[in-house]
């Protein structure tokens, strides 16, 4: 029951602050200029997870240096698996 109340007493002071805001036609436009602020700024192109999308196309470096350490690290795994392997190898020859 307390949750209920609290979810509607936030609802009606948001209403509230918003008709009281909106009533004012001088209000009412600074509010949507502030509004209409923030959404283009939100918008901008220097966010970094534009480029997560493709990182070819802006930083031919450091998609190279990726590639080839995702190799090493597959190269080392490969040859772990493989000593591993000639270790299991040995001993099964031993017994």
């Amino acid at each position: 029951m307390r949750k209920r109340w609290k979810i509607a007493l936030a609802g009606a002071i948001t209403g509230g602050a918003a008709a009281y805001l909106m009533y004012d036609d001088e209000r009412r436009t600074q509010l949507t200029e502030k509004v209409k602020q923030l959404n283009s700024t939100s918008d901008s192109n220097d966010m970094p997870i534009r480029e997560a999308g493709d990182p070819e196309a802006d930083n031919l470096q450091n998609a190279k240096m990726v590639s080839e350490g995702s190799q090493f690290g597959v190269q080392y795994y490969n040859e772990l698996t493989e000593k591993e392997r000639e270790i299991l190898e040995k001993s099964r020859h031993e017994d």
